[in-house]
């Protein structure tokens, strides 16, 4: 599998992504979880076109939900990572593809499109924004780096628990983040922008191309329990550029 081809056919999904007006068509999948006609459109686009170029090659996407997958190979796709950043055009949304071999994310792409920025990976090759390595940051400790959370917010009811966990982070580090989008913020840790990321609960289209992303460029992913994340179920998220790992676990 050329990745090259890969990267051009998610880039292709850049008119889509952008469509305002398809944006302002919405369902309510869950408190808090919408649906455009933007994600069913270039999850449909993306499928048709990944089965042309790897007919062997199963699909996993967040609007068909988790199901079972027989195969050895599977796409896991996320079609707009930061759907209500989408309706608000907050433009902080992308596209998040991973490529699952034998339960390892072999391929990792994520897209944005307002600020033209492809980060990729594959396993063993190092991670790229753009075509250029990059790398996770130096910082030895949460006190010299920022680290961005996600608030889960499907489950309010786990608020009290969760705004704890953020107010422990922040006491601990220069400041928190937030922009909406796991995948992005899993490729903001792998570019070196901030120190970590972490969050309660997320689906296996959320992080599946973000963790090789971080791993290939030298950090660290795991579950609050420290242990790998699973490519079938969901599962709280940790990633960070390693050194700072273990400090983060211990406040989570």
């Amino acid at each position: 599998m050329d990745i090259r081809q890969v990267i051009d056919l998610v880039r292709s999904a850049k008119d889509l992504i952008e469509n305002r007006e398809m944006a302002g068509h919405v369902k309510e999948k869950g408190r808090s979880d919408y649906v455009t006609q933007v994600d069913v459109a270039v999850q449909d686009y993306l499928k048709k076109e990944l089965y042309s170029l790897a007919p062997d090659i199963q699909f996993l996407g967040e609007e068909t939900g988790l199901q079972e997958i027989s195969g050895d190979r599977c796409w896991i796709l996320d079609p707009v990572d930061g759907t209500t950043n989408l309706i608000h055009d907050y433009r902080h949304s992308a596209i998040s593809l991973g490529l699952c071999c034998r339960d390892e994310i072999v391929m990792g792409i994520i897209y944005d499109p307002y600020h033209e920025e492809l980060f990729s990976a594959e396993k063993g090759k190092g991670s790229f924004l753009n075509g250029q390595p990059i790398h996770v940051s130096e910082s030895e400790t949460l006190s010299e780096t920022i680290i961005a959370f996600g608030t889960y917010a499907y489950r309010r009811e786990l608020a009290d628990a969760n705004f704890a966990r953020f107010r422990r982070v922040f006491d601990q580090c220069q400041d928190i983040r937030r922009i909406g989008s796991a995948a992005l913020e899993l490729a903001y840790t792998a570019c070196g922008r901030q120190g970590g990321f972490f969050e309660p609960y997320l689906n296996p289209w959320d992080y599946a191309a973000g963790l090789l992303l971080v791993c290939e460029a030298g950090g660290r992913v795991s579950n609050f329990e420290g242990n790998l994340p699973s490519t079938k179920k969901g599962g709280s998220i940790v990633s960070t550029n390693g050194k700072i790992h273990g400090e983060l676990l211990g406040l989570l």
